[in-house]
């Protein structure tokens, strides 16, 4: 699959603030930091520099339950992603 690995029970369905892309993750929280225009921050910094902070842009919209219902979720959302075959809907 391509948002998640094959075989996942249960995934969260989020969607990003800033960018607006939509996407699933293993991890089920109410925010996170989006994967697309989320910075992981360098946390290496010098004397003169500020602490970066990390910002959580990423909602949850919706808890996706049961294998199939996970695998449909990841196809549809990585057919938007990849451009790839829709012949199976």
């Amino acid at each position: 699959m391509y948002y998640v690995p094959d075989g996942t029970q249960m995934c969260g369905f989020y969607e990003c603030e800033e960018c607006g892309t939509r996407f699933l993750n293993i991890q089920i929280r109410p925010t996170m930091s989006c994967p697309y225009c989320g910075e992981t921050p360098d946390m290496e910094i010098g004397p003169d520099e500020a602490m970066p902070a990390m910002s959580e842009t990423a909602k949850l919209l919706n808890v996706v339950e049961g294998v199939e219902e996970v695998e449909k979720m990841d196809a549809l959302l990585s057919l938007a992603v990849t451009g790839g075959d829709f012949e199976w809907i």
